[in-house]
């Protein structure tokens, strides 16, 4: 083993999850698509193997720290990029049934490649706006738990991922920074979507040590037919 894939290994083993030779060769795979891919399309600026295992794996991994991932049955990951978090969590947790969702025909292009590339079953790549896909009944209050990584504001996360998630089960907003006042803002929004607030973790990435935030929410009832409004709205107006 490299020096990347040692750390890595003995970081997720400290947190109770051992990766097989296969899940280390999917990881590896991963990476080499990645870079690969993003030389003719921008999925990520970070493409040094260290810092991809690091900023990428590792911090998508992160959420079964604070989730018992053992307990989920389907994940809905939305605005996911290039795969983050749900594929590093996928290849950790082979149980998960994952939808992604992203708005950009040419990630889902990707993710479809990815997913046949690493040989992942239970992976459906969805292309639409959040708003739309999470109005079709098979997609609606249906998710066990739903995840979105540094895409917006919580009051506007809320609106684009809470339609998802079924009632009793968890929405995961996993960001960098995060201040009171972003979840004092969000207030509004927990009211209107139906959402209580959970629970937040806050720790540190191992090598760079920049900081990372995972505000955990509940789902208390259904989502009111009025939500989520019109693609576009939750960004422009966001609920507060």
């Amino acid at each position: 083993m490299d020096t990347t894939t040692t750390w890595f290994t003995a970081a997720l083993e400290e947190k109770g999850i051992t990766l097989s030779p296969r899940q280390l060769e999917q990881f590896e795979a991963y990476y080499t698509m990645l870079v690969d891919w993003n030389e003719r399309m921008n999925l990520t600026g970070i493409t040094e193997r260290e810092a991809v295992y690091e900023k990428h794996f590792y911090d998508s991994v992160s959420l079964s720290f604070f989730v018992d991932l053992a307990q989920i049955q389907t994940l809905a990951d939305i605005g996911s990029g290039a795969g983050f978090p749900s594929i590093p969590l996928k290849i950790c947790y082979p149980h998960l049934n994952v939808v992604i969702v992203d708005s950009l025909n040419k990630r889902i292009g990707f993710l479809k490649a990815l997913v046949e590339g690493l040989g992942l079953t239970g992976v459906d790549c969805v292309h639409g706006r959040a708003e739309d896909v999470s109005r079709l009944p098979q997609y609606r209050d249906s998710f066990d738990l739903v995840t979105a990584r540094a895409v917006a504001r919580l009051n506007v996360l809320n609106e684009f991922c809470l339609p998802f998630v079924k009632k009793g089960g968890t929405f995961a907003a996993m960001k960098g920074a995060q201040s009171d006042e972003e979840v004092q803002e969000a207030k509004v929004s927990f009211r209107e979507l139906k959402g209580s607030l959970k629970s937040q973790f806050q720790f540190r990435l191992p090598h760079e040590l920049s900081d990372r935030h995972i505000v955990l929410v509940e789902k208390v009832e259904a989502t009111p037919r009025k939500y989520p409004r019109k693609a576009g709205t939750p960004l422009k107006q966001p609920l507060a």
